[in-house]
């Protein structure tokens, strides 16, 4: 199987010019400045003298005795450079504060109140640089633009997944709240904050002038699960779990096949005609109980059990030359079945990416955002701790001696 693979050199993405400090950790942060790498910003990644957390989260390759990072790190901060400083000295927050002064960006998920007590608060900040854009994403957002009285809990993707809404619809039946499969507490706070700083960016080119921004992930989850807002206001009902079905549409959701799984997603009654006659049914169409998108959801189990009928004595692959192309339909695929379809590797969507400490290569999800003109990239692999200091410092002004006096007085590694 081919995939694309890394390439050597950083192109100019539609963001280079753009230099980001990033002084995130876990996923939602990393995960934001690892797409505006991804698109051609200079993301340089602040880590502490022991790295960010997640580097001793694996998976690691068999044949990894270095173990400088694993999967988990390896996934979300390709394209970055890495600076190891401690941030508990006055001499590492001088480099900080530097760096900081040439930025256009600085990004931190810290909990509310850390970067305050550092000495590198936003309105700190921007009397250093008035351009600077400074964006926080946090669980349940920063006080400056409304005081949660939750601002001071720590949170993770479970957490806002819970609060925001999004477990309280998801489940197999009415009383069994579940978890999303993927971070998407972390992972959509992140493309939303991603917006929110590119915004205030263009703004900060026409005026001179930054801004905060800053985006609470529960906020973020609420925003996502939309419908539960009109539905209660308009309805008054309280939505809840709905298994494999959706509460408006019908036939909408999953269904059994004979390998596994697929999905099928009737939008509007033209696709139910399809649909009917791809199944041999074409007398459904007629039919008062299922003439409708509103009848079938009247009469949802019935629908259900119409469809299952046929598609869980077939392969998912044969359901694919069934309904591909003729209804909205997608086999649920394993991730085995992914790196498999032809449509991952012509979308450039499984990359190749050199492991130190290891042998061999190792596959990341690619670009998602295709552009014509200024293509974004997997263009390096994730950095070593420490990888770029001196790299990055001799950039930012400092000579070989300030360099080797900031190591040796333990302010850097």
């Amino acid at each position: 199987m081919e995939t694309s693979t890394a390439t050597a050199d950083h192109s100019r993405g539609a963001l280079s010019g753009i230099r980001v400090i990033d002084l995130t950790q876990m996923l939602a942060g990393p995960f934001c400045t690892q797409i505006l790498a991804d698109h051609g910003a200079d993301v340089i990644k602040i880590e502490g003298l022991s790295g960010d957390g997640t580097r001793a989260n694996g998976p690691y390759c068999e044949d990894d005795a270095l173990r400088d990072f694993g999967g988990y790190f390896q996934s979300v901060n390709r394209n970055k450079r890495s600076i190891a400083v401690d941030l508990k000295t006055a001499q590492g927050l001088d480099v900080v504060r530097k760096l900081i002064a040439q930025a256009d960006i600085v990004v931190e998920n810290f909990r509310s109140g850390v970067m305050e007590r550092l000495g590198l608060a936003w309105e700190e900040l921007r009397e250093l640089n008035p351009r600077l854009v400074y964006g926080a994403v946090r669980g349940f957002g920063d006080p400056r633009s409304g005081a949660s009285p939750y601002a001071e809990w720590p949170a993770y993707d479970v957490v806002s997944q819970a609060m925001g809404g999004m477990m309280g619809i998801t489940g197999p039946d009415r009383e069994t709240p579940m978890k999303i499969g993927p971070g998407v507490g972390d992972t959509v706070p992140a493309l939303m904050l991603c917006i929110g700083l590119l915004a205030a960016v263009l703004r900060a080119r026409e005026t001179g002038e930054g801004q905060f921004v800053d985006v609470a992930m529960t906020d973020c989850v609420l925003a996502m699960c939309e419908r539960i807002v009109y539905q209660t206001s308009y309805t008054g009902v309280v939505p809840t779990p709905e298994g494999n079905r959706h509460p408006l549409l019908c036939p909408f959701g999953l269904f059994r096949a004979r390998d596994g799984w697929a999905s099928i997603a009737v939008a509007h009654d033209g696709f139910w005609k399809e649909l009917a006659h791809a199944i041999g049914q074409p007398e459904l169409i007629a039919d008062a109980r299922f003439a409708t998108n509103a009848a079938r959801v009247n009469h949802t189990q019935q629908v259900v059990e119409i469809i299952e009928a046929f598609t869980s004595v077939r392969t998912k692959a044969e359901l694919a030359e069934c309904f591909g192309g003729r209804v909205p339909f997608g086999p649920v695929y394993t991730s085995a079945e992914i790196f498999d379809d032809p449509h991952y590797r012509v979308r450039n969507m499984l990359v190749d990416v050199e492991q130190p400490g290891s042998d061999s290569r190792v596959k990341i999800a690619g670009v998602p955002i295709k552009m014509g003109s200024t293509p974004g990239g997997v263009h390096r692999r994730a950095p070593m701790l420490g990888e770029h200091t001196d790299e990055v410092l001799f950039a930012a002004g400092y000579d070989a001696d300030a360099v080797a006096r900031l190591r040796e007085s333990g302010a850097i590694r």
